[in-house]
């Protein structure tokens, strides 16, 4: 960085005096010799200068991370001033809280004890870490930047957490879900921006289940039942419900989010940590019994449905355009083989499909309406042939 700028910098931060509010009243301006700006656009951008230069020098002595590729360990996790430091021996762990610790007070940082955590995987080894004599609280889970992490390695505890916080979103607005003035599909688009953008957070890299999908699907469709005030006794079935909320079935949001995700991250350089990540090969043995359900399992799922392997997804990705279309094939094909198509038809217009070959029509009643539902399957000849389940209402 030229010498111009920094001296700009530090002539900005000589003398920097503050003030505030308590009571209602304004105290005595009082100089300020720590920290950065509020509220400036470069105090970001400063203070990551000095997180990078505390974990470079705190992490430059040896090797004491978990292996990451054939010539790199990986040592920590930062974003902003939440660190997670990683380690395979607990000596090692301390050695490096130590030295981060240090490096830290050097320039007037410290880290704050009560709010530091420790998670240990598949080890024996229980001695404690300890800052300045103070032990570090031993935990099975807890919160990283929105996300619970768990010492299983699983999403059910994040997924039970990001339901309840939905939840809470949602009754937060139970005013405009009564309200008489706004229309179902501005709820609709309230639920949508407002509750499932709580619920679904992180659903990128869920290792998803039946049961974690089932859970996420029930309170998603009782929202909308109450949204359209479909109250017991009067039912209605999912697929419809769907259909007059715009919805897809959550696994095919999940699933949509998640390439999406995966397409930003195959674009990044082949050196950037998430890319790496996404082929990272972790060492070690697994408990016995049957192997868990993972994210990469989940890719190669969908691989298979695509007919792609990973060095054509990593082409392909290169063009937004082109990786959108694959994507949208991709998510429109749900776990039982059929495609969902949100559509309105007259029952004129039904003959044309009724007369492929093939095509069963089954009539369903809906209650709280006059209109009738059609569901129209084309039936399966052979095994490699796509379903597709239609739902029109006239």
């Amino acid at each position: 960085m030229p010498q111009k700028i920094i001296t700009i910098i530090q002539s900005s931060y000589d003398g920097l005096h503050c003030k505030i509010v308590h009571g209602g009243q304004l105290t005595k301006s009082f100089e300020v010799k720590t920290g950065v700006r509020q509220g400036c656009l470069l105090s970001p951008f400063l203070f990551l200068l000095v997180i990078d230069w505390i974990m470079r020098t705190s992490t430059s002595e040896g090797k004491h991370g978990i292996q990451w590729t054939s010539r790199m360990q990986l040592d920590d996790l930062d974003f902003a001033d939440d660190l997670a430091l990683l380690s395979q021996k607990q000596q090692q762990m301390q050695e490096k809280t130590n030295s981060v610790a240090a490096a830290s007070a050097a320039i007037g940082l410290n880290i704050h004890k009560r709010k530091s955590k420790v998670l240990r995987y598949n080890t024996a080894c229980t001695n404690p870490i300890t800052i300045d004599g103070e032990y570090l609280e031993d935990v099975k889970t807890f919160t990283y930047l929105g996300s619970i992490i768990d010492e299983q390695g699983g999403s059910d505890a994040d997924v039970k957490a990001r339901i309840g916080k939905a939840r809470a979103a949602y009754l937060q607005l139970k005013n405009i879900w009564n309200s008489k003035q706004l229309s179902t599909n501005t709820k609709v688009r309230i639920f949508n921006t407002n509750v499932k953008t709580v619920l679904l957070y992180g659903a990128e890299t869920w290792r998803t289940t039946k049961a974690i999908i089932q859970k996420i699907q029930v309170f998603i469709n009782s929202c909308l039942r109450k949204i359209l005030q479909i109250l017991w006794p009067d039912t209605i079935c999912n697929n419809v419900l769907w259909v007059r909320t715009n919805q897809i079935p959550v696994d095919e949001e999940i699933r949509k989010k998640r390439w999406k995700w995966i397409g930003h991250t195959l674009r990044k350089t082949p050196y950037c940590i998430t890319r790496q990540a996404l082929t990272w090969n972790p060492q070690g043995q697994r408990r016995r019994g049957r192997p868990k359900n993972t994210l990469r399992r989940d890719m190669e799922i969908d691989m298979k449905k695509m007919n792609k392997n990973w060095m054509e997804l990593e082409k392909e990705a290169q063009d937004r355009v082109g990786w959108r279309m694959l994507v949208g094939g991709l998510y429109s094909i749900g776990s039982n083989g059929y495609k969902w198509f949100n559509c309105e038809a007259s029952i004129p217009d039904l003959n044309n499909i009724i007369s492929s070959e093939g095509v069963c029509v089954e009539k369903l009643n809906e209650p709280q309406s006059d209109n009738s539902v059609q569901r129209i399957q084309r039936q399966q000849k052979h095994p490699d042939d796509l379903h597709v389940f239609c739902i029109i209402l006239n």
